[in-house]
């Protein structure tokens, strides 16, 4: 009997239990470990933190969840990995051994590499997982009762700057529709080289798209950004120019500011030579394999990709919902070849596709593969993309109760170039 233990409940750790549990046999077994009782659809939070979504409308209580579909589950983070013993020990005091792991845990929050940073101990506002999203929707509240100026943005270090720009944007559409943007200057803070790179170099017009909103919504910007450090109601920002050498520094005063951090691996793995790189990120093969524990997968935010190109501002890489679909659908394949005897072939693919709401609109990309140059390098902009992130979130949630593990981004993306090329003859 293979025991598979997944470590971490989301975007990446569900589809992973939910395929593999697919492809096993019977007298198989798969364990869900994860930090938290519930799953939450992160790419809502935007939404949730100016209280337009609230946590009952995403989140999903794991424990009936897994149960009805054969899976086991620890609600339980994880306090150390021994990756030479095949075991993993729990913040409850309990471990688990395993004969295939796979980590999909997310990361953790660096917070503290900028004073003053984040909801705990500092001074901003974060999105980054349900518990932040509500006390920003808190503070939100409080904000728009007397409103002021508003920071919003990435540190340097970030890897995920959607969400940033789409909550610069809902929180413009939200205080339009409170008639009380006309008090509110807002400035968009990013490490980025320009407005629209997003770790990517950019995807289609991406730069003219975003630049375009921001100008029309009039939220100014600052790239190449270095944030020093968080004050109360003060965030001190260093412009850096192309050669690397400060350019301009900025004292920003603000009544709100959410701010997304870099990211890191998790404490549990973060020191273990040969699993992670320096930031304690998981190193994989290109068949989501770690190249030392051969019984080691991993799949998501988690893993170690190089940033695409040197930035006068550390800027890190993205892994959006496509990439870490095909991460999982080649792991669960490979994890498969290896119980029944065979060797690993699948790889992931490694797109970029994602779906940025600005509250009335929103833009789209899709890349692929990610890196340039690419085969595909498209970006548009419109109403539909609200709409679309919308009935996305009520598919995935579905898709996790139910139990469902069919792919669902290369179907989208692909009925979207479908749609391109019909406009294209039209045209």
């Amino acid at each position: 009997m293979t025991h598979i233990v997944i470590l971490g409940a989301g975007i990446g750790g569900i589809p992973m239990a939910y395929e593999l549990k697919d492809k096993i046999g019977s007298g198989d077994t798969i364990t869900v470990v994860s930090n938290n009782p519930y799953f939450q659809f992160t790419p809502s939070n935007p939404w949730a933190g100016v209280g337009w979504r609230s946590r009952d409308d995403i989140t999903i209580d794991l424990a009936p969840t897994f149960a009805k579909h054969g899976i086991a589950f620890k609600a339980s983070g994880a306090k150390k990995l021994h990756a030479d013993k095949n075991r993993l020990d729990l913040e409850d005091g309990t471990e688990l051994d395993y004969d295939y792991l796979v980590i999909a845990s997310g990361p953790e929050l660096a917070f503290d590499e900028v004073p003053g940073l984040g909801p705990l101990e500092g001074h901003t506002q974060s999105i980054c997982a349900i518990d932040h999203a509500e006390k920003s929707c808190e503070a939100w509240q409080e904000f728009c009762k007397a409103p002021g100026p508003i920071v919003v943005g990435a540190v340097q270090g970030a890897s995920c700057y959607g969400p940033a720009y789409e909550y610069a944007m809902i929180m413009d559409t939200d205080l339009r529709r409170r008639k009380i943007r006309d008090k509110v200057p807002m400035t968009f803070v990013t490490a980025e080289p320009y407005v629209g790179h997003l770790g990517l170099g950019g995807v289609g017009d991406t730069k003219g798209l975003l630049e375009s909103e921001m100008r029309e919504r009039h939220i100014k910007w600052i790239t190449n950004a270095k944030t020093d450090k968080v004050e109360p109601g003060k965030m001190y920002v260093t412009e850096v120019g192309e050669d690397g050498e400060d350019k301009k520094t900025h004292e920003l005063d603000f009544s709100y500011a959410m701010m997304l951090p870099a990211f890191r691996g998790i404490p549990a793995v973060r020191d273990i030579d040969g699993l992670v790189n320096p930031r304690g990120f998981i190193i994989v093969d290109e068949h989501q394999r770690n190249p030392k524990f051969k019984n080691i997968f991993a799949v998501g935010v988690c893993i170690a990709i190089a940033p695409l190109e040197a930035t006068p501002v550390a800027t890190g890489v993205p892994k959006t919902g496509y990439m870490i679909e095909s991460m999982v659908s080649a792991a669960a394949c490979n994890i498969d070849a290896l119980i029944k005897g065979r060797e690993p072939e699948s790889e992931a693919t490694w797109n970029a596709f994602c779906l940025a709401d600005f509250g009335d609109s929103g833009v789209a990309f899709i890349a692929k593969p990610q890196n340039p140059p690419r085969n595909v390098n498209w970006s548009a902009s419109g109403k539909w993309v609200h709409l679309g992130k919308i009935a996305f979130e009520k598919y995935f949630l579905r898709k996790v109760k139910k139990g469902q593990s069919q792919p669902f981004y290369e179907k989208y993306v692909l009925g979207m170039m479908d749609l391109r090329k019909v406009k294209e003859a039209a045209e």
